[in-house]
């Protein structure tokens, strides 16, 4: 067996270890588990972390993001920049040259064709892509050779990287998915459950919301990767199992997203079997206020659409009220300790687009209390619920089953409570909760509930396209297979115009400027009431090396240099 020798750095969460390191598939099974169960292996049809994530294995992007933040060329063979003439002098088309050679991992070639078909698959009007906004401002793709795309925008694109860059905007193969455009897309259960990719690894059998087992490309890129001949990704429980899984008793190699009390993982770590890791990117606690009703009596068009306001959730004394009366810093200091910060944003990171405009760091409920006074919204039955317009404030208040979430739903039922605002509490399976099933009333998309509580986050350093979640055109609702990034279903024009500003602007201190506006304008209006600035917070086995944590990306963005150290 030829072996070689790598260093590997603990940088951003990166093992330490001088380690060899095995050819392809000699270093036997790596396992890993993520309490939140993937339901499909195509991002497209989902916006859950858990399914854009385990999908990273098998299919790519033309290029991603590093444990920096910084683009890099992932299946091409350059980043292309107006200094390489990769992108036009007047910046409406970029051009990627995909490196030749590439095959899928049936062996058959990697070709532009491929990539032209993922843009028409995700900007079919029926497909209900839960993507779109990577696509924003595409006129069209065009693709003059085999081995060369060209991404046209409709205007001037100062930031042309979000078609095809990052987790969220790999490609699929167009043999493959041929007869799974628009309607069709969601039908096509073998392709979704078992996409043939250009990823380290293949998939042998998909169990949704359970168990996927993998083994090794025989066609990566790489002949010397990956390391690991199978690779078994486990799914559902919770962050406590999982931890303990890893840190105690050594049962798997890696553990995602431990969403657990700074005492828990001190106390798991003591095991020692595994490591925490740590990093903070743009991930944010954050409760969505609903803006549609969504009362069960009306219909799924209704519910989804502006056909129905909210009764009170729209009034800005009510959604001021509810987030002064929360005390953030005994948020963070119950639920993630240094691994949190308070934040009133929904974009906190990088630095450069961290707004400083609202003041959040203080529980405030007499303020609270003196705001719904002074628009009459009064308990006017004395029942101890306030009204707006005879509708009491009432909310269902849903989120994903984890610990720290219910803990953090019974404090603020209480403060809620204190200020006359009654909140019924449900917790929703965590695989179902972020699944994309268009058949489930469950889901975080369809958002049957006054507000619901979750964190995602978004690739690279550039919020454009996250920004974009909240665009009035991105609501979920039936027409788009219940898919779709503006959960909320927040719509304000002016943010639509400012949105299309952003991506006419090119100067960086212009384009975090208006980052900032485009975050306060979100926080303002009411489209959500931001909690807690989260860390990344994963472990891995003291046996596992090559981890390297990506805040930016896709958590297994380096799967392939895994490897058992020795």
């Amino acid at each position: 067996m030829k072996l070689k020798t790598c260093l590997v750095g603990i940088i951003a969460g990166a093992a330490f270890a001088t380690a060899t390191v095995a050819e392809r598939g000699s270093d036997g099974n790596v396992s890993i588990i993520y309490w939140q169960a993937p339901s499909i292996l195509n991002p497209f049809l989902s916006g859950g972390t858990k399914d854009t994530e385990s999908s990273s294995l098998v299919i790519e992007p033309l290029a991603r993001y590093d444990e920096k933040g910084q683009i890099i060329p992932w299946l091409v063979d350059d980043i292309p920049t107006v200094g390489n003439g990769g992108i036009a002098d007047d910046l409406t088309s970029i051009t990627w040259n995909i490196t030749p050679g590439l095959v899928w991992s049936d062996g058959t070639p990697f070709t532009s064709a491929d990539v032209k078909f993922t843009y028409e698959y995700c900007t079919h009007p029926d497909s209900g892509c839960a993507q779109l906004t990577k696509f924003e401002g595409v006129s069209s793709v065009n693709t003059p050779d085999e081995f060369t795309v060209i991404v046209n925008f409709e205007r001037p694109t100062p930031f042309p990287y979000g078609p095809f860059v990052g987790v969220e905007s790999p490609i699929i193969q167009a043999a493959q998915f041929a007869d799974c455009v628009g309607a069709r897309a969601p039908e096509c259960t073998e392709q979704n459950f078992g996409p043939i990719g250009t990823g380290p690894f293949v998939v042998d059998e998909f169990k949704p919301n359970d168990v996927i087992t993998l083994s090794a490309n025989p066609n990566y890129r790489d002949p010397a990767k990956p390391a690991f001949a199978t690779l078994t990704f486990k799914g559902g429980g919770d962050a406590t199992a999982a931890g303990r899984a890893v840190m105690e008793t050594g049962e798997f190699d890696y553990a995602w997203n431990l969403q657990l009390a700074p005492d828990v993982i001190a106390q798991m770590q003591s095991g020692g079997k595994g490591t925490p890791l740590a990093g903070f990117g743009p991930l944010v606690e954050r409760i969505m206020l609903n803006q549609t009703n969504p009362d069960p009596a009306l219909d799924a068009d209704t519910r989804a659409t502006a056909k129905a306001e909210h009764p009170f959730l729209k009034d800005p004394a009510v959604y001021k009220a509810m987030s002064l009366a929360i005390d953030r810093p005994l948020l963070v200091e119950i639920g993630y300790g240094q691994a949190g910060r308070v934040t009133c944003n929904w974009i906190p990171a990088p630095e450069a687009v961290n707004s400083d405009t609202f003041s959040c760091d203080r529980q405030d409920i007499d303020g609270a209390r003196a705001l719904l006074d002074a628009a009459g919204i009064v308990d006017s039955d004395g029942d101890g619920v306030r009204e707006r317009n005879g509708v009491p404030l009432k909310v269902l208040y849903q989120t994903s089953t984890n610990a720290v979430r219910q803990d953090f739903q019974a404090l603020i039922k209480q403060w809620w409570s204190e200020i006359g605002i009654d909140a019924e509490l449900r917790n929703v399976n965590a695989s179902v909760f972020f699944g994309g099933d268009p058949g489930s009333p469950d889901t975080f998309q369809k958002f049957y509930a006054d507000v619901q509580m979750y964190a995602n986050t978004y690739s690279g350093t550039d919020p454009q396209s996250y920004l974009g979640n909240l665009l009035c055109d991105k609501a979920p609702r039936p027409a788009t297979q219940w898919q779709g990034e503006n959960i909320s279903r927040w719509c304000d024009p002016a943010y639509d115009a400012l949105h299309a500003e952003l991506t006419r602007t090119a100067d960086a201190a212009e384009r975090a400027d208006i980052s900032r506006r485009l975050n306060d304008m979100a926080i303002e209006g009411g489209a959500m009431i931001p909690l807690v600035h989260r860390g990344r917070l994963s472990a891995r086995a003291n046996s596992l090396g090559g981890v390297i944590l990506n805040v930016w990306d896709s958590e297994l963005w380096n799967a392939a240099d895994w490897y058992r150290i020795k």
